[in-house]
C-alpha cells in the first residue's frame, strides 16, 4: 500500500497538474512541460550577442557609413545629394543633444544629494586632480612623439592653399576669465542657450581717424619712398591697429553646460543636507533620469541609420581627400600614435594601480560609447551612452558616475591636450622655427591650460591652438592647413575625451570606496536603530544620552569610525537581546 502511494505521487508529479494541487497533504509545484513559457538561459554565441547586440548594431553602422562615404565619392554627388545624405544622421545628433541637458541636470542633482557635503568636496577633488593629471600627461606624450617623428615638412608649407587672413591673437588669460564666467553664470536660464566669451572689437572714433591718416602717409610714401620705407608704414599700420582694439564680454550660441554644472551641484549638495524635506525633489530627479536613460535605449536602436549617415556625410563633404592624407599623413600618423599609446598602454596602467582588475575588460565594456563618440566627434553627444555602458554594464557606482561623468565631458579633455601640443609643434616645424626648452615647456603649460578651459572657447580645437601659436610666437594663420583633416583626427581624439572620464570614474570609485562604505552604513543606521534621541544620540540599554559615545552622523559629515563603532555597538545590542530571550524562555 505504500508503495502504491508512492507510485501514485510520482505519477502526480510526472504528469504535472494544471495548477498547484495538494496530494496527501503536500502541495505539488506546477507543472514544467516544454510548452511552459519560463525564459531559457541562453547559451554559447546566443548569450554573447544578446549581451553585445547594441554594440554590434553600433559597428555596423560606423562599418556601413565608412562604406558607403567612399563608395559614393566615385560619383561626384550634388551638394544636395550630399545634404540629403547626410540628414538622418543630423537629425540624430539633435536627438542626442537634445538628452544631454535633462541628462545632466537631474544625474548632478541626484547623485550629488545622495552624498553629502563632505564627501562631494573629496570626490571634486580627486576628480580635478586627475583631470589636470591625465591633460598634462596627454600634453608631454605629445611633445615627445612629435620631436621624435618630427612630421613638420617645411616644404609642406607653400604646397597647400591657405587663407591669409590675419585674426586678432588669443589671449590665454582672456581664455581663462572665460572659463570663470561660464562657471559662475549671472542667469540660470541664459546658460541654458548662451554662453560669455571675450571679443576684441576695434575703437570706431580711434580707429577711424588714424586709418585716414596712415592711408595718406601711404600715398605719399608710394610716391616719393622706395618699396622698403612702404613695408615698414604697413607694418606700423598693422601694429597700431593691433592695439586700437578692447576686450568686450559678449554671449554666443550654444548651451553654457559649466555653469548648469556648477548650479547643480551646488544645488544637489544643499538638497542632500535637509534630510527628508528634500527627498521628494531627490526623488524627482531620479526618475527624470531613469525616464531620459529609458528614451536613450530607444534611440539607440536608430544608430545604424544615424552614425552611418554622419560618417559617410563626413567623408562625402571633403573636396580632395586623397591628397589631403597623403600631404598630412606624418600629422595624423603622429596624433593616432598618441591616442593609441594613451589608451593600451598609459590609461590600462592607471586603471590597473588604482583598481587593482583587469584594465581591458573594463576598456571592453565601453566600446559601444567610444564608437558613438568616434561617430559624433562630440564628448556630450555621446554622454547618454556613455551613462548605460558604464552603469548598466560595468556596474561603477551611480553616485560617482553622476558626478564625474558630466562634470569630466566639460572639462576634461585628454585627447584635445595631445592634439594642440602636436599640432602647435608641427606648424612650427613646417615655419622651420626651432623650439628650446623653455618653448616646449610653454607649449605643455598652455596645452595644458587650453584644454581645460575649452569649454568657454568656440567649440573647434583648432581655435584652442590659436592659444599655443601666439604663445611661442609661431604664424598664426597657418592653423587653416589643418582645416581639412580636423573632421577626421578631432573624432580620434574624442574617444580619448570620453574614455578619460570613464576611467576617472573608475579610478575615483577606488579611491572613495571607504567613503562609499560609509554612507551605506550610514543608511543602514537610519532604518534600523530601535532608539534614538532628537539629537542623534543612540541610548543603547543601561546607557544615557550622556553616556552614549556612538552618534548618527548628520547628512553633512559622516565620520567612519563613529559608524563602525556605531554598527558593532547595535550588532552586541541584539546579540545580548537574543540571550537574554533565550534564557528567559529556558527558565
Amino acid at each position: 500500500m505504500e508503495k502504491s502511494e508512492h507510485f501514485s505521487d510520482y505519477l502526480f508529479a510526472k504528469m504535472g497538474p494544471p495548477n498547484s494541487t495538494t496530494v496527501h497533504g503536500s502541495e505539488l509545484p506546477p507543472k514544467t512541460t516544454e510548452h511552459c513559457q519560463a525564459p531559457r538561459e541562453l547559451k554559447g554565441y546566443r548569450k554573447w550577442i544578446d549581451e553585445n547586440l547594441m554594440l554590434l548594431v553600433t559597428l555596423s553602422g560606423v562599418s556601413l557609413g565608412v562604406i558607403l562615404g567612399f563608395s559614393l565619392r566615385s560619383f561626384h554627388l550634388h551638394e544636395d545629394s550630399i545634404m540629403l545624405i547626410s540628414y538622418p544622421g543630423e537629425l540624430f545628433m539633435r536627438i542626442l543633444k537634445l538628452m544631454i541637458l535633462p541628462l545632466v541636470i537631474s544625474s548632478l542633482i541626484a547623485g550629488s544629494a545622495s552624498l553629502n557635503a563632505r564627501m562631494n568636496g573629496k570626490i571634486a577633488l580627486r576628480t580635478l586632480v586627475y583631470f589636470a593629471s591625465t591633460s598634462l600627461l596627454n600634453a608631454i606624450l605629445g611633445i615627445a612623439l612629435v620631436t621624435l617623428i618630427h612630421p613638420g615638412d617645411p616644404d609642406l608649407h607653400n604646397s597647400i592653399d591657405r587663407t591669409t587672413d590675419r585674426r586678432a591673437a588669443v589671449n590665454l588669460l582672456d581664455s581663462l576669465l572665460d572659463l570663470g564666467r561660464n562657471v559662475f553664470p549671472d542667469n540660470i536660464f541664459q546658460a541654458s542657450f548662451q554662453q560669455a566669451h571675450t571679443v576684441y572689437v576695434p575703437k570706431p572714433t580711434v580707429l577711424h581717424a588714424f586709418n585716414e591718416t596712415v592711408n595718406e602717409n601711404v600715398d605719399e610714401t608710394l610716391r616719393d619712398e622706395s618699396a622698403e620705407v612702404e613695408q615698414g608704414a604697413e607694418g606700423q599700420r598693422d601694429e597700431i591697429t593691433e592695439t586700437a582694439h578692447i576686450r568686450v564680454i559678449q554671449y554666443r550660441s550654444g548651451t553654457n553646460t559649466l555653469g548648469i554644472v556648477f548650479f547643480c551641484l551646488v544645488f544637489g549638495t544643499f538638497l542632500g543636507t535637509i534630510g527628508s524635506k528634500g527627498q521628494v525633489v531627490v526623488d524627482f530627479f531620479a526618475a527624470i533620469f531613469e525616464v531620459v536613460m529609458k528614451m536613450v535605449t530607444c534611440v539607440m536602436w536608430l544608430t545604424p541609420v544615424g552614425i552611418s549617415s554622419v560618417i559617410a556625410g563626413k567623408i562625402l563633404g571633403v573636396t580632395d581627400l586623397h591628397l589631403v592624407m597623403a600631404q598630412l599623413m606624418w600629422f595624423i600618423l603622429t596624433v593616432t600614435i598618441g591616442v593609441v599609446l594613451y589608451q593600451f598602454v598609459i590609461m590600462q596602467a592607471i586603471y590597473y594601480v588604482f583598481v587593482r582588475r583587469n584594465p581591458f575588460k573594463f576598456y571592453a565594456g565601453l566600446i559601444q560609447a567610444m564608437l558613438t563618440a568616434f561617430a559624433t566627434a562630440s564628448t556630450a553627444a555621446a554622454l547618454p551612452v556613455t551613462f548605460r555602458c558604464i552603469n548598466d554594464k560595468l556596474r561603477v557606482d551611480q553616485r560617482i558616475t553622476r558626478f564625474v561623468l558630466p562634470i569630466g565631458c566639460n572639462i576634461n579633455m585628454d585627447g584635445t591636450a595631445l592634439f594642440i601640443s602636436v599640432a602647435s609643434i608641427f606648424i612650427a616645424q613646417m615655419s622651420g622655427m626651432t623650439l628650446g626648452f623653455g618653448e616646449l615647456v610653454t607649449v605643455l603649460l598652455t596645452s595644458t591650460a587650453a584644454s581645460m578651459s575649452s569649454a568657454s572657447v568656440p567649440s573647434a580645437a583648432l581655435v584652442l591652438l590659436l592659444v599655443v601659436l601666439t604663445a611661442i610666437d609661431a604664424p598664426v594663420q597657418d592653423v587653416t592647413l589643418l582645416f581639412a583633416v580636423d573632421w577626421f583626427v578631432d573624432r580620434i581624439r574624442t574617444t580619448n575625451n570620453m574614455l578619460g572620464d570613464c576611467y576617472a570614474a573608475a579610478v575615483v570609485e577606488a579611491l572613495s570606496r571607504k567613503e562609499l562604505m560609509a554612507l551605506d552604513a550610514a543608511a543602514i543606521l537610519y532604518q534600523e536603530l530601535p532608539i534614538s534621541t532628537p539629537n542623534g544620540h543612540v541610548s543603547l540599554e543601561g546607557q544615557t544620552e550622556l553616556d552614549s559615545t556612538c552618534t548618527i552622523p548628520d547628512a553633512v559629515i559622516v565620520d567612519m569610525n563613529a559608524i563602525m563603532n556605531t554598527v558593532q555597538q547595535q550588532q552586541q545590542y541584539q546579540q545580548q537581546q537574543q540571550r537574554n530571550g533565550y534564557v528567559n524562555h529556558k527558565n
